[in-house]
């Protein structure tokens, strides 16, 4: 069982490379779903084929699905949702305003990708290609059944005992809200619908995450930050896909300065993203939609490659707590003390080993910190970051 996450930068093509990955899937002899959880879908309009909440074929070997986000969110969340709107109601925050705070941003996607497992675990498919949001956000929000776990052993249910005895008494002396258990149901829904999700998706021998981009500064390093954040919770990535290069074939002098800027930018993809798989999409002379189209796309980017093997063993690094330090650990099997050399600049580290160099933009936890030292041992680059300042 193979999962591909594909995500990236909002309109850098990462539908299309989902859509021509999953249809390169099923032509290798995969059962194979392409599923999309970005509420701006758009995988309908790749396939040029009306998709829905429920699996549509595609071609032979090949399903496709547009979750309606908003009825997964209905399903878990909805009681939850109309017991805080009324105690913003009985705070005096009404309205529009009382409703979106009901709702906590990326929730949608996060239900969305709980029907990942249940796909997963239905045997039917060999391969299921999902087409993100253009965020991490969700991505990181599936910490949140291990942070829960604890309270839902622990605190819930205690706090739904609790509620049973005082709701009675608080309902004779105030109108505040308090929650019934239709409310407390609703919470065990939403996590066991995330229950299991994580083991799924952080179990690197199923799924793998690739980035999509292209080559501009601002989308490299907003794909550099999702990159980094995927490391630190956890999610393999195994492959980076520059998109819209600009091939060979285009030789008009108006784009020679677009070629010196993207050749720049290429540079600094394979600087940013040295350890995993990097694979370039030429920009082509018309709009790829459509499965005969998406098969030059799937054909281009794998060869004779199973798009569903895992493409790179690459992972940026991982974090350890030392005491009150945090170290950020690199994998460096083969470098010498002599080649190693380490500079922070900002919110980046910069590591050189003899004449490379990688770049890691760091995450906000330890953005905050000093660097105190650095020690190659053991294949490892072991950093260590002291107290928040």
């Amino acid at each position: 069982m193979r999962v591909i996450l594909v995500t990236g930068k909002g309109g850098v093509g990462k539908t299309t490379v989902a859509a021509a990955t999953a249809l390169r899937s099923a032509e290798f002899g995969h059962r194979t779903l392409v599923m999309s959880t970005d509420p701006a879908h758009s995988l309908a309009d790749a396939y040029q084929v009306p998709l829905g909440d429920s699996s549509t074929q595609i071609v032979e070997g090949l399903d496709a699905q547009q979750i309606d986000a908003q009825q997964r969110l209905e399903e878990s969340w909805g009681a939850v949702r109309d017991y805080l709107t009324d105690v913003f109601d009985w705070s005096g925050l009404k309205g529009i305003e009382a409703e979106e705070l009901t709702v906590f941003p990326g929730m949608d996607e996060l239900f969305s990708l709980a029907s990942v497992r249940d796909h997963a675990e239905s045997g039917k498919y060999d391969a299921i290609v999902v087409d993100c949001a253009p965020t991490a956000e969700t991505l990181r929000l599936l910490s949140l059944p291990e942070v829960m776990s604890w309270y839902m052993d622990k605190m819930f249910p205690v706090g739904r005992r609790v509620a049973k005895v005082v709701r009675p008494m608080i309902n004779r002396v105030s109108s505040m809200p308090v929650a019934d258990e239709q409310v407390f149901d609703s919470v065990a829904r939403f996590y066991e619908r995330l229950d299991g999700v994580r083991d799924i998706l952080g179990d690197p021998e199923i799924t793998s995450a690739r980035l999509v981009m292209n080559p501009e500064k601002m989308v490299i390093a907003e794909a550099r930050r999702t990159y980094t954040y995927l490391g630190l919770f956890g999610y393999a990535v195994d492959a980076a896909v520059v998109n819209r290069v600009l091939p060979d074939v285009v030789t008009d002098p108006y784009f020679a300065r677009w070629r010196e800027i993207q050749a720049k930018h290429l540079e600094s993809v394979e600087d940013g993203f040295a350890d995993i798989d990097i694979r370039h999409l030429r920009l082509f002379d018309e709009e790829m939609v459509g499965v005969d189209r998406l098969r030059v796309i799937g054909s281009e980017l794998f060869g004779d490659e199973d798009p569903t093997a895992r493409l790179s063993e690459g992972r940026p690094f991982r974090v350890e707590d030392d005491g009150d330090n945090v170290v950020l650990i690199v994998g460096m099997p083969f470098a010498d003390h002599s080649e190693v050399d380490v500079m922070r600049h900002e919110d980046e580290l910069f590591v050189t080993v003899g004449p490379y160099r990688r770049s890691i933009v760091l995450p906000d936890s330890l953005r905050r910190r000093q660097v105190l030292r650095a020690k190659l041992a053991a294949g490892e680059l072991r950093v260590t970051f002291g107290t928040a300042e």
